[in-house]
């Protein structure tokens, strides 16, 4: 079983594995007056090649209109710079999209 941490402060996406640390990517996260949500949600649904801004990779989250996703801008990544979502850099959302089913658990602070 899968779960994710993202800490927006540290701007990480980090996946733990049975409780287990497994891995970790670094992202961007939202600017300060769109702030990415805090809280408990779940992945409900996936996209691929959403196109544009979203990479090539789009998992959404149970929260509307907010999701983990890749970015046509890399030079983005480490920065608090997106409306809310997090952002991973193509290679890296492919790999989590390729690792974690729809249902997992997503723990944002």
């Amino acid at each position: 079983m899968y779960r994710i941490v993202i800490n927006t402060g540290a701007r990480t996406l980090t996946v733990y594995q049975n409780s287990k640390w497994y891995k970790a990517y670094p992202v961007a996260v939202g600017r300060p007056d769109t702030p990415t949500p805090k809280g408990t949600f779940t992945i409900i649904n996936r996209a691929v090649e959403p196109g544009g801004v979203f990479g090539v990779r789009w998992l959404g989250l149970s929260i509307k209109g907010y999701g983990i996703h890749g970015t046509n801008d890399p030079s983005s990544i480490g920065k608090f710079i997106s409306n809310g979502c997090i952002r991973m850099y193509n290679h890296d959302v492919l790999e989590l999209v390729n690792l974690v089913p729809i249902g997992t658990t997503v723990q944002i602070i």
